[in-house]
């Protein structure tokens, strides 16, 4: 089954009110949000008070990325807000199983990321552990970049790891992700993907339900 993460950072952010209604009307399946600290990636977005007040505005449950160091501290942070997801990245995580279990005991699925340079053995160890796995497919921190073809390299190897897995992990991939990359990630074995401005926030005609209809039905394609 695959699912559609809409990246609301990449909405309009002086009407997020109009962007939750409309990405409701669209049916997307989870609200992606990037949590950025001005360190670890380049950037700064979506603090606890913006969030706080996003959440209280949808039903649509969160999916937090964490693109911080010291995940554990962010954790702590955001854990009150109650997201479906809390995803960190491994790069910076010296306490991975930890961080993983401070998720869980917050009634929270723990998700891991890794940035498209990143090998897929950091994650190998830890792969039983989770529910799912967020891929990035271009380096956290801003939008409009161009997709790393060599990610489709590193979904083969780990599509193959979690083949015989009894609870396979899913896999969510972030970045320039829109109808040209999708046919290659779901062929991998890519489950969620995350939508942002080259798919869904952009002054390309249609409605976000017609944008978001259109990579489902791709979804329908690769399953006949």
């Amino acid at each position: 089954m695959h699912s559609i993460a809409a990246s609301i950072m990449c909405g309009d952010q002086l009407n997020l009110g109009q962007e939750l209604r409309k990405l409701e009307e669209a049916a997307v399946d989870l609200l992606h949000c990037d949590v950025m600290d001005g360190s670890f990636v380049n950037n700064l977005a979506m603090g606890p008070y913006v969030l706080e007040q996003i959440k209280e505005r949808t039903s649509i449950p969160l999916d937090i990325h964490l693109a911080t160091e010291q995940p554990s501290k962010y954790i702590d942070m955001f854990a009150p807000l109650q997201p479906k997801y809390i995803s960190f990245h491994v790069e910076v995580c010296e306490q991975i199983e930890k961080d993983i279990e401070k998720i869980k005991g917050y009634g929270i699925e723990p998700v891991l990321a890794v940035n498209p340079e990143s090998p897929i053995e950091m994650i190998k160890p830890y792969l039983s552990m989770v529910p799912m796995l967020l891929i990035m497919t271009v380096n956290p921190g801003f939008a409009g970049q161009r997709f790393n073809h060599h990610v489709l390299e590193k979904l083969v190897v780990l599509s193959k790891l979690i083949e015989t897995m009894e609870n396979k992990p899913l896999i969510e991939v972030d970045g320039n992700i829109n109808v040209t990359t999708v046919p290659a990630l779901i062929d991998r074995g890519a489950n969620v993907f995350v939508l942002g401005t080259s798919a869904l926030f952009n002054h390309q005609k249609g409605t976000y339900e017609q944008k978001v209809n259109e990579i489902r039905e791709l979804f329908e394609k690769r399953r006949i």
